[in-house]
């Protein structure tokens, strides 16, 4: 599944917030927003700010890079490659994403 970067946030906002058994709802509750802003952005008509990003991570219990990275392969199977890579690499992959941000959220 070749996913870009928007379509990668939805599906790990998506994942995690049902990983942890938090409906949309409550996810905006805890985020000080509305379930359908949530909602909007789970279909992709919006795209939160780097502020709601911090808070979504902050309630799904992860780090804010990890609504980035893309863990699927081809056929949908999760691959947990990222804790594998040496620091190094972590430190630019990270860099590169912030940089994605930006840019997704300078055409919006």
């Amino acid at each position: 599944m070749n996913m870009d970067l928007k379509q990668i946030f939805i599906f790990n906002l998506r994942k995690f917030r049902k990983k942890e058994g938090i409906s949309q709802m409550k996810l905006a509750e805890m985020c000080n927003s509305s379930p359908s802003y949530i909602g909007e952005i789970e279909i992709g008509r919006k795209f939160p700010s780097i502020e709601m990003i911090g808070k979504f991570a902050e309630a799904l219990r992860i780090e804010p890079y990890h609504l980035f990275v893309d863990r699927t392969t081809g056929n949908g199977d999760e691959q947990d490659i990222y804790p594998k890579l040496p620091n190094s690499m972590k430190a630019d992959i990270k860099s590169q994403i912030f940089s994605s941000i930006a840019t997704i959220l300078d055409h919006y």
